[in-house]
């Protein structure tokens, strides 16, 4: 799979292979040429001979300067193209994913894999280019030159060679699973990083910085250990070839030096040999490196792969007839549906059912983990119900093209999330090439204009990190005019006016009477739902009650006590009628 990659960039890739092959091509002639300047030349003392091939020996090396060079600048184009194709495509899988599978992958891992794996992937094609495959080569072409100047001489080579290749691999086998570990526990050290930045004013608060040194501390040493373990298979390569090595190149000198006394072997040729096993050394020695780089990478691949090939598909991105020129009117249904989260057997939602008419107000309430929010997670498609039916429009949810669906969908999440950027930008992201105009006419409807205009740089101002120069309240009314500025046909406030004042509240509610959409407001404020056309009430998970603010003042006990917890016997003033 990750080879597929690199077809786009096969030019640059051959050509990077082709200049390696003339730089190791001139490079292996080198030590026949010094051979034949000792031999011809200084011992025969023959001036014109040295200069000769001292000539050519210089010649060769200018031209394996410039083959090398040229090789490292076609395998870093080839390398480079590669890591920014698989890092898109990667993130794109990770887009297309429905929420379930998304889930599955703790964020820090899918971070690591998008950056660090896909890095470590890249440098093993550059590695690949420009040595890996040089390794191996410098090896055969060194035993073969050495058998061609001096075949019983190169025949020490020959044989020493083979068996640090075969132990080079044994060893490349047990690191690449040590590796692997090494990535997951990376994986939990991204983990704390990330939780630990997002939190970083609750930990002040608690005064827990401490204890979050000492988890960090943990995790930053199981990851040490790991590398350790890991790295400490591979070092002992480089001693073991170094060693076997020296040892034959000793035994080169030995016979060498008999070969030469008996007149079968000249000082050139013994020399030649020598270098020989001397770049077989260097060869060799590179490749504990590339063991390193190359078990990180096998492990980085299966990684990589896992997200890869993770069915993503979602229902109704792939509907048999997907109706794109279909438009969302906002009624909604849902009829004896029920739903459990993946990987739990608790069901959080049992045999609802409710029908919300185009243009209502729906307010939905109930206490922490009855359900409100997995309810309108079913809505906005994030999530498949167990069993039951959503309808929008009289049509069942899996007819419908999700996007197009959600196009359709105003959400305000629980917790706000701002972007970089200028306050323009967050709430034009909403909706793609909104004007001027449009943006103002949300920040209006989300009582957020004001504030705004007061600003020195007014909508262009530049928000800080997830908004953190605004105040709770600010960032939730940015974050519902982001969501109006789409002019949905259906609205959803997750518990995203928790922040705001009764006044500025009873104001944003005056105002979307004026939108012709069907709102779904999950909230805990009686004034909230006192102007609803349909308050619908849960209870671990079940529909107990639903109707007016009236009806359910005199119908459900639950409602009644919610009321009067917050408002006693009176009447809320902060009521508005739809």
């Amino acid at each position: 799979m990750m080879f597929s990659f690199l077809k786009k960039y096969r030019v640059p890739a051959i050509a990077a292979l082709v200049m390696m092959l003339l730089e190791l091509t001139v490079e292996l002639s080198q030590p026949y040429l010094i051979s034949k300047i000792i031999d011809e030349g200084i011992r025969q003392q023959d001036l014109s001979i040295v200069w000769f091939w001292g000539g050519v020996l210089v010649g060769s090396a200018v031209v394996a300067f410039m083959a090398g060079i040229s090789s490292s600048f076609f395998a870093s184009h080839a390398s480079q193209g590669f890591g920014y194709d698989l890092r898109e495509k990667l993130y794109r899988k990770v887009q297309a994913f429905s929420y379930p599978v998304f889930k599955r992958f703790a964020t820090s891992s899918l971070i690591t894999r998008l950056t660090g794996d896909v890095t470590q992937v890249q440098d093993t094609v550059f590695m690949s280019l420009r040595f890996m495959t040089r390794v191996p080569l410098v090896v055969i072409g060194s035993i073969v030159m050495a058998l061609v100047v001096h075949f019983r001489l190169g025949l020490l080579l020959a044989v020493m060679a083979p068996v640090l290749f075969v132990f080079v691999l044994v060893m490349m086998r047990r690191t690449v699973s040590l590796f692997k570990d090494v990535q997951r526990r990376l994986d939990d050290v991204n983990g704390v990083i990330q939780e630990n930045l997002t939190g970083i004013r609750l930990i002040r608060v608690f005064v827990r910085m401490r204890h979050e040194i000492e988890r960090f501390a943990h995790y930053g040493g199981e990851l040490m250990k790991g590398t350790v373990s890991a790295l400490r298979w591979t070092e002992t390569t480089m001693p073991f070839i170094l060693f076997t090595m020296n040892v034959g190149i000793i035994a080169v000198l030995w016979f060498g030096r008999g070969q030469i006394s008996t007149g079968d072997a000249s000082v050139g040729q013994v020399v030649a040999v020598v270098n020989y096993s001397l770049r077989t050394i260097g060869a060799l020695s590179a490749l504990s490196g590339i063991v390193v780089v190359f078990s990180r990478a096998t492990a980085s691949t299966g990684r990589i792969r896992e997200v890869l090939e993770t069915q993503h598909e979602e229902h109704g991105e792939a509907a048999s007839t997907p109706t794109n020129n279909t438009r969302i009117e906002g009624q909604v249904e849902l009829e004896r549906v029920s739903f459990h989260y993946p990987g739990s057997d608790l069901a959080v939602l049992k045999d609802i059912s409710f029908k919300a008419g185009s243009g209502e107000r729906i307010a939905i309430m109930g206490a922490t983990g009855s359900g409100k929010s997995s309810l309108v997670q079913l809505i906005t498609r994030l999530y498949e119900e167990d069993a039951g039916h959503v309808r929008f429009d009289g049509k069942d949810a899996h007819e419908l093209d999700a996007s197009i669906l959600r196009e359709a969908i105003g959400y305000v999440p629980q917790e706000v999330l701002l972007f970089t950027g200028s306050i323009r930008d967050n709430i034009a992201w909403g909706l793609e090439n909104a004007s001027l105009e449009q943006i103002q006419e949300a920040a209006r409807m989300a009582q957020i204009h004001d504030t705004i205009e007061r600003l020195p740089q007014g909508y262009d101002t530049l928000l800080g990190q997830r908004g953190v120069n605004l105040s709770g309240g600010q960032k939730q009314r940015l974050s519902i005019a982001r969501a109006l500025v789409r002019h949905p046909a259906v609205l959803i406030l997750d518990d995203s006016t928790s922040a705001l004042d009764v006044r500025t509240e009873a104001a944003l509610l005056k105002a979307l009477d004026g939108l012709s959409c069907t709102t779904f407001l999950i909230t805990q404020k009686i004034s909230s739902t006192a102007s609803a056309d349909q308050i619908l009430l849960l209870d671990e998970g079940r529909l107990i009650g639903s109707g007016s603010h009236e009806h359910l003042l005199n119908s459900s006990e639950l409602y009644r006590r919610i009321y009067e917890s917050q408002y006693g016997k009176e009447e809320p003033h902060a009521q508005e009628t739809h």
